[in-house]
């Protein structure tokens, strides 16, 4: 009898463990189908073909978190072309990368009384006072990553926020993980709690991670992205002597830890091929794109298409001062990889999609 009950309890473990193997090899399985779909090219446009004519004799501000950033600076090229070509008058003031900052560039801003504003990665919960103000006195605003939702945020003051889905940017990320690891990653996650769309992505990442049965979360680090350079050093290195070959994958909200984590990689005798290589869950910057081409310790990122999204910014502001609802326009995630880098932009250090998006919108402003 005794006998029995052990092999029933062996039978029970091996059928748990069995269960538990092809779970593992479902999510592995999930992330390689998921992998393949977001690192697609050449997908063509989903976005809005018609709407308002431009409206004449408009004056717009882009207000930027940081223009060290490739992020919002590359937006706010993009939102100075745009406002070009429907005939409007742009300038840009940069926030310098500190909460300080960016309330005296939201205040400056504001001074000029003009018709509409573009929040380059200002987050609306940090400066929502001075956002009401702005929105109070009549000025239109399109948000770039103020929020960690996109689409209209009338509460916050805000016409529209423009970002890829937070979520599907950290699904994209982590699941490119599972898929190189095979399920067995040992990851190390970096955010920045001052914006609500970081602590968005980290703690989507996170819940993914931790989905992954032989998979390893080791730790969130919260660090500042406007301290990177001086932190991210010492904090790898840090990371390192804590976990050492555990640590496999570094996870982040965007590139800019990157730009300083491999110095001290080399040192610690790590090739750029790994075995610790990271992915940026957002933006897509050009030493990004070095960095991947040149297999020098980051692996992939989720390529925000910032110039799409800058032409974007100006024709939601469009439809704001013609009175138009906002669109429900989201941009669709994109991975670059090794693989992929050379399509649609990737020669050029920037993902810029094949679409025509510069054309449609001419075409919708009756600008052409």
């Amino acid at each position: 009898m005794k006998r029995a009950r052990i092999l029933s309890a062996t039978a029970i473990l091996l059928a748990s463990l069995s269960a538990h193997l092809h779970a593992a090899d479902d999510i592995v399985a999930q992330a390689k189908a998921y992998t393949a779909e977001a690192t697609k090219s050449s997908l063509p446009w989903s976005g809005p073909t018609t709407g308002p004519v431009a409206q004449k004799n408009k004056t717009i501000v882009f207000v930027s978190a940081d223009q060290r950033d490739s992020g919002p600076r590359g937006v706010a090229q993009a939102v100075q072309q745009a406002a070009k070509a429907i005939g409007w008058t742009y300038r840009v003031i940069d926030g310098q990368g500190s909460i300080s900052g960016r309330s005296a560039a939201l205040n400056q801003a504001i001074a000029l009384k003009p018709d509409g504003l573009v929040l380059g990665s200002v987050d609306a919960k940090e400066q929502s006072a001075l956002i009401q103000q702005a929105a109070s006195s009549g000025i239109k605003i399109v948000g770039w990553h103020s929020s960690a939702k996109p689409g209209p945020a009338p509460q916050q003051g805000i016409f529209t926020n423009l970002t890829t889905d937070p979520l599907d940017v950290a699904k994209a990320a982590v699941m490119y993980v599972i898929a190189q690891s095979n399920g067995k990653a040992g990851v190390v996650i970096m955010t920045d709690s001052t914006y609500e769309v970081a602590t968005a992505k980290a703690d989507a990442m996170a819940a993914l991670v931790k989905q992954c049965a032989g998979c390893q979360l080791l730790k969130i680090e919260d660090t500042p992205l406007s301290d990177t350079a001086a932190r991210i050093p010492q904090l790898s290195a840090t990371l390192l002597q804590r976990y050492g070959a555990k640590w496999t994958w570094a996870l982040t909200i965007n590139d800019m830890p990157f730009d300083f984590m491999s110095p001290t990689l080399q040192q610690a005798g790590y090739k750029g091929t790994g075995p610790l290589l990271g992915v940026s869950a957002g933006n897509g910057s050009e030493s990004a794109f070095q960095r991947i081409r040149n297999n020098d310790y980051q692996a992939a990122t989720v390529a925000e298409p910032v110039s799409q999204q800058g032409w974007q910014a100006v024709d939601e502001l469009n439809r704001a001062f013609a009175g138009a609802p906002a669109t429900d326009y989201t941009s669709p995630v994109h991975l670059v990889t090794h693989a992929n880098i050379g399509l649609e932009g990737g020669k050029d250090n920037v993902y810029d999609p094949d679409n025509r998006y510069r054309d449609i919108y001419r075409q919708i402003w009756k600008t052409k």
